[in-house]
């Protein structure tokens, strides 16, 4: 008898619980409706809290206050700011009248800043004043009459916020209705930026569909109640902060806590304990700092069940710790990017340990996934490495006004092709294994090298540049940049290239390391070789035992 084929690489995430059909501001209302008078936000560093029925208050108010300046359905609102109660706020203000919330990443430059405001057509900016090494002020006042189409900018905790909050008191409410009731869950509501292979950053836009599932289902598959508490010290501007914090949250009626603008690892801590959190979201890095705090014994972390680890491979040991120390016995990781919303699979509480500590778990409910050969395009056999792509509700509209990069990610499928390489085994348990593109992450941020590559161009010295990963213990990986330089140039330091780019790129952006070659290695074909350049380097740098760290 013929020997039976092996199953394809294909899962589909089967659910007795339907999408959701709806706004977020309508799906916000509802949550309201039903639990009013639970806590639904506590902002810990300036010492606030809201029930749901004070902060829907506080989100038509300011819905009506955007209004009143003329920003409607389809204008761009950008957000450039750490964590901070206003940025939840803004995010469902802008959600209920159909304004495209714009995320701007707090560790922008002003060239960055610059191109975001421009490619978005942002009409309005809101921004904090300034944090840590970040004069948000100064930067918009560099930039501002570079970006033509920016005709209001707001600071948090100034006049111009507290006059657009006044401009929306004793507003209608029949208008703030009409408003909600003429959108659709289809239409744009984010644009979220992503690193890109182009040298500049690419809008993914999501709907409220794309978003307010992605946030649902995450928080199902948590087991999230209206008795849930989640600490979130991960960025609102990423995906992880507004959608598997904020969303998953108001879907469920549980309360958001945010512990600090910025993560601090005694902060986290002492908002689980004080706040009884019962989940608690970080990359492998936010949970290695508070594991080692030297404070972490004198915290009750007692409330905790739950949390999501996601952003960058997850060392397993630091799982296990978690699971033990921390008694985050349902802890879940999660797979994704935010081209889809950003979660793909997940691991599920009921999953072993080895399980949850080992795979990036399976397909989530109404979503597909499969396993492709990168040349044919075909599936492949469970337990063959292949690129992995996505299909269903959560993938994005496009790239903003950039048809061709959708196409090039999406297929005339619809399947979203991640660049990652993984394996499906035979119970649909997905493993990623590296990467088709040369994508870096680094500490659960997305860090393109040849955006970094062009940077480098610029420096008068430098004839070429090549940038790569290198494994590292606390971000997961490191920026290295390999560098030829011109003839005649004086040799160049690391600390060199490191000032050349402070202040112009984003700190995770620039380069850890900087090693200058006489030439780079080369295919046959004259390709450079990545591949060989990350093997070179691991010894280089003795990162030999970082390496061999196993992850999830």
């Amino acid at each position: 008898m013929p020997a039976t084929p092996a199953l394809p690489s294909y899962a589909s995430g089967t659910s007795d619980v339907p999408l959701l059909g709806d706004t977020i501001g309508d799906n916000f209302d509802r949550t309201v409706a039903a639990f009013g008078d639970r806590d639904a936000l506590v902002d810990r560093d300036p010492g606030k809290r809201w029930t749901y029925r004070e902060l829907a208050a506080d989100v038509d108010t300011l819905a009506h206050g955007l209004v009143s300046t003329g920003i409607g359905k389809g204008d761009r609102v950008g957000i450039w700011s750490p964590n901070r109660a206003e940025w939840t706020i803004l995010q469902y203000a802008t959600a209920k009248i159909g304004a495209i919330l714009v995320n701007i990443n707090p560790s922008y430059r002003s060239h960055e800043l610059e191109y975001v405001l421009n490619q978005a057509g942002v009409r309005m900016l809101v921004a904090a004043e300034s944090f840590k090494t970040s004069d948000y002020a100064g930067m918009i006042e560099q930039v501002r009459p570079k970006c033509p189409g920016l005709e209001y900018v707001v600071l948090l905790g100034t006049h111009s916020w507290a006059e657009l909050m006044d401009a929306g008191r004793g507003g209608d409410p029949a208008l703030l209705a009409k408003l909600q009731a003429g959108l659709s869950a289809d239409d744009p509501i984010n644009i979220q930026y992503t690193s890109g292979t182009t040298g500049f950053p690419k809008g993914a836009t999501l709907s409220h569909h794309n978003i307010l599932n992605n946030g649902y289902f995450v928080g199902e598959l948590c087991n999230y109640t209206e008795a849930d508490r989640v600490c979130i010290p991960v960025p609102f501007y990423h995906c992880f902060g507004m959608v598997m914090g904020n969303l998953a949250c108001t879907s469920h009626g549980c309360c958001m806590v945010i512990p600090a603008p910025g993560f601090d690892p005694k902060a986290t801590l002492a908002a689980v304990a004080a706040e009884r959190c019962t989940s608690l979201y970080g990359v492998p890095t936010m949970f290695i700092a508070e594991l080692n705090d030297p404070d972490f014994a004198t915290h009750d972390l007692s409330s905790l069940r739950t949390g999501i680890m996601a952003g960058s491979p997850c060392p397993v040991e630091v799982m296990k710790q978690v699971i033990d120390r921390m008694g985050m016995a349902e802890v879940s990781i999660c797979y994704g990017m935010t081209e889809t919303s950003p979660v793909s699979t997940q691991t599920r509480a009921d999953d072993s340990v080895e399980r949850r500590v080992s795979t990036v778990g399976r397909v989530g409910p109404h979503l597909e996934s499969k396993v492709v050969d990168p040349e044919s395009g075909l599936t492949v056999p469970r337990g063959t490495p292949g690129e992995l792509c996505t299909r269903g509700y959560s993938v994005m509209l496009g790239y903003w006004e950039e048809p061709d990069k959708t196409a090039e990610a999406i297929d005339a499928a619809r399947w979203m092709h991640t660049g990652d390489l993984a394996v499906m085994d035979d119970d649909g348990y997905v493993n990623i294994t590296g990467r088709i593109k040369d994508m870096v992450i680094r500490g659960g941020e997305n860090v393109y090298p040849r955006e970094i590559e062009e940077f480098l161009y610029t420096h008068p010295d430098v004839l070429d540049a090549q940038v790569i990963g290198v494994p590292d213990a606390k971000y997961g990986e490191e920026l290295m940049a390999w560098v030829r330089l011109r003839e005649g140039a004086e040799p160049l330091t690391t600390e060199a290239v490191r000032e050349f780019c402070q202040g112009k790129l984003a700190h995770y952006k620039i380069p850890r390391y900087v090693h200058v070659v006489e030439e780079f290695p080369m295919t046959v074909t004259g390709k450079v070789r990545k591949v060989e350049m990350r093997q070179q380097s691991v010894t280089l740098l003795g990162l030999e035992q970082v390496a061999a760290q196993r992850h999830a």
